[in-house]
């Protein structure tokens, strides 16, 4: 590949990694940045809604301006159409100057709220058996969706094993079979096994909320229906089992709990052997307590028993805010392998706020060129609680009903209002 080629690459992933994109990840391997991976989170309000789809770009060697090829894995394979069957209006296709963004962007398009019509020959059926079939469809992909993209891919990286999982067809991608997985000494390169963990606790109420509306149209046992453009190889067959898919993300819940067990008692280990993650971080803790007693706000942090793994900060709320007169106690882990697996998050102490999940995980977005800096995270955590007029962004809903009354106009922004001040009042009742 031509050193121009390598460079316009490397800008772009730059790029992507800079901006506030939720829904989108990009990494590379250090010794080929042509070996790239991205991550692309399903659409609020689509089937997809908050699943994990990983795929692979890669570029053709020896060409002055490459042509990114996308070899879609895992369950995108399954829910979108090849790109190699649909040619585009003239303008629509592929020219030199769509980078890596663009394309990611055009795949994530295609998980549309009604993928029906994203089939070859299908985009203006509407007719009445077409209108059954869009709705079988979406059914059938939002099961699947939370299977493969969400409960077995986090089921996988956490070690856990389901039994009555049988998969649905075509086959599953298999990481080990794909030469670019692979680094020399075997070991699969996984670069968002944190942040698939971090946005499952985000998302949890929502996955719950979508297996308790979708069993008021579909009983455990159903088979899938088959669509017309279904046939040989290419189908998605299967059965619902939304009563054993929400037992499975209860499963991974539990156990990304005691993960948090599991750090924390690594980290004292390292930290009486001096090593170098402890020794940051209880610097850093120092440092951030002297700032708390100069803060014009009485915020305070300590050490749950002297482990500089995790922190319990108090926070104040600020005068003339929903948070006036309130006192809330939150919970940071930190991974024996700070920075590159990021703290989790937790309110002890209840609340009734639109960044923060039923059960106090705080959905806060921290800035990624300065992942390393404890300051700049509790920073942010203090700015995702206290931000007046947030813009709109769905993918930071992980209260779902919070969410909805904060977005529903001013008659529902009223209660909500009144709900926060009410967890904000019985917050000091936890002292």
């Amino acid at each position: 590949m031509a050193d121009q080629s390598i460079i316009r690459i490397t800008k772009e992933i730059g790029e992507i990694q800079k901006n506030s994109d939720l829904s989108l990840a990009v990494a590379f391997r250090d010794r080929d940045v042509r070996n790239v991976k991205a991550m692309i989170i399903g659409p609020h309000e689509t089937p997809y809604e908050f699943g994990f789809f990983e795929n692979t770009p890669a570029s053709r060697p020896r060409s002055p301006a490459p042509r990114p090829m996308v070899v879609v894995v895992a369950s995108i394979q399954i829910f979108i159409p090849a790109e190699n069957t649909w040619r585009g209006e003239p303008g629509e296709e592929w020219s030199a100057a769509q980078g890596l963004e663009s394309i990611l962007l055009s795949i994530q398009s295609l998980m549309s709220s009604n993928p029906y019509e994203n089939e070859p020959g299908f985009e203006h059926a509407n007719d009445t058996s077409d209108k059954a079939n869009q709705r079988d469809y979406v059914a059938k992909i939002r099961h699947e969706t939370l299977r493969i993209s969400v409960i077995q891919k986090l089921e996988d990286i956490l070690g856990l094993t389901s039994a009555n999982d049988s998969p649905a067809t075509p086959i599953e991608y298999d990481p080990q079979t794909d030469g670019l997985d692979l680094d020399d000494s075997g070991a699969i390169w996984e670069p968002f096994k944190d942040l698939y963990k971090r946005r499952f606790l985000w998302y949890h109420d929502t996955y719950i909320e979508a297996i308790k509306d979708a069993k008021k149209d579909v009983k455990d046992g159903q088979a899938f229906t088959r669509m017309p453009f279904e046939g040989g190889s290419n189908t998605m067959e299967g059965k619902f089992n939304y009563t054993e898919l929400e037992k499975r993300l209860q499963n991974i819940k539990i156990a990304l709990n005691v993960e948090l067990d599991r750090w924390a008692t690594e980290g004292l280990s390292a930290k009486n052997k001096d090593t170098t993650v402890p020794v940051n971080l209880s610097r850093q803790f120092d440092q951030i307590k002297e700032s708390f007693k100069r803060g014009d706000v009485p915020h305070n942090v300590e050490l749950e028993n002297g482990n500089p793994f995790v922190w319990v900060i108090t926070y104040f709320g600020r005068p003339m805010t929903n948070f006036d007169g309130g006192m809330f106690r939150i919970k940071l882990h930190f991974s024996p392998r700070f920075p590159d697996e990021q703290p989790r998050v937790k309110f002890l102490t209840p609340v009734f706020h639109h960044r923060v999940t039923s059960d106090g995980i705080l959905c806060y977005i921290p800035n990624p060129n300065r992942c390393d800096d404890v300051k700049q995270h509790i920073e942010a955590i203090f700015n995702a609680l206290e931000e007046e007029n947030p813009p709109y962004d769905p993918r930071t809903q992980v209260h779902p009903e919070a969410h909805r009354l904060y977005w529903g106009g001013a008659e529902g922004r009223k209660i909500y209002n009144r709900k926060l001040r009410r967890s904000v009042q019985r917050s000091m009742e936890d002292f």
